[in-house]
């Protein structure tokens, strides 16, 4: 994994990119001058946008959460499909930093499902002890798993620290359409930024639950609880039960999206790379 990014559903509320061609000709007669607030892909990728930052405030589930990220970026690849916006961005100096944000953004998604993938075997290996009764194999996965819980604290920090950026990705200069178009991709980036800091804190918060739990049975191995049937052992061996369900629960909530979104990262990505290199 690459520390601090150094590289950086079908979903209801996601519309499909395949009807990307469909709306781009049909709104391109109708968008003479981009810089318009009232032109309906602009319109549709601010509502995106303030959808993301809004959850990120209050996170919900983290389906949610990812529906709304990949959505915004569905709303973006509609705006990245404009001959207005292309020209707008074909000789846009700002292109190199904002390349580089959305790279980070991939990359950060990318070391999630990673850690995620770790996360879940280890939380596999601590439910199977516990049944097992087996101190010595709970004990070795539930330190594995602080490990994972730690590196996506780690990723929620990196994210946040990305979210804070957005006035280093704001630039003045150039036409009213390049202002308007990498402000716009400035806003989607610290957006995902936040809403990816939110849902990596989920994961990394129930993790923490977790190894929280485990710590709290008395014994200093900490799970002679399983070996000795007393009442407020068991009860601390059935509470850290719950806390681990939940989590495998939350995984499993969230594999499918997040593919999702990584793969809508790096479309976003190349489709801005492609812009900037003259390759349509």
């Amino acid at each position: 994994m690459a520390p601090g990014f150094a590289r950086s559903i079908s979903f209801p509320l996601s519309p499909s990119r395949s009807s990307k061609p469909r709306m781009a000709s049909a709104y391109h007669a109708r968008s003479v001058s981009l810089p318009c607030r009232s032109h309906p892909i602009l319109a549709h990728l601010h509502t995106h946008i303030r959808a993301v930052r809004a959850w990120a405030q209050d996170p919900t589930s983290v389906a949610s959460g990812l529906a709304h990220v990949d959505a915004l970026h569905a709303a973006l690849g509609d705006l990245l499909d404009l001959p207005e916006a292309q020209a707008a961005l074909s000789g846009a100096s700002s292109c190199d930093r904002l390349l580089e944000a959305f790279l980070r953004l991939a990359d950060a998604h990318g070391s999630f499902q990673e850690t995620v993938v770790e996360l879940k075997q280890d939380v596999a290996e601590a439910l199977a002890s516990i049944r097992r009764r087996d101190g010595v194999r709970l004990a070795s996965a539930l330190r594995s798993q602080r490990k994972a819980g730690k590196e996506l604290a780690r990723l929620a920090a990196a994210a946040r620290d990305g979210a804070s950026r957005p006035s280093r990705l704001r630039f003045c200069g150039g036409s009213a359409a390049e202002v308007e178009v990498t402000g716009l991709l400035a806003e989607s980036a610290a957006a995902t930024a936040s809403g990816s800091a939110a849902l990596f804190n989920i994961v990394a918060a129930m993790s923490a639950s977790a190894s929280a739990a485990a710590c709290s049975c008395k014994r200093s191995a900490a799970l002679m609880c399983l070996i000795k049937k007393v009442s407020e052992e068991e009860e601390e061996t059935m509470a850290l039960m719950e806390r681990l369900e939940e989590l495998e629960e939350c995984i499993n909530e969230l594999e499918s999206g997040s593919e999702k979104v990584f793969r809508s990262l790096v479309q976003t990505r190349v489709a801005l790379l492609n812009i900037h290199t003259h390759i349509f």
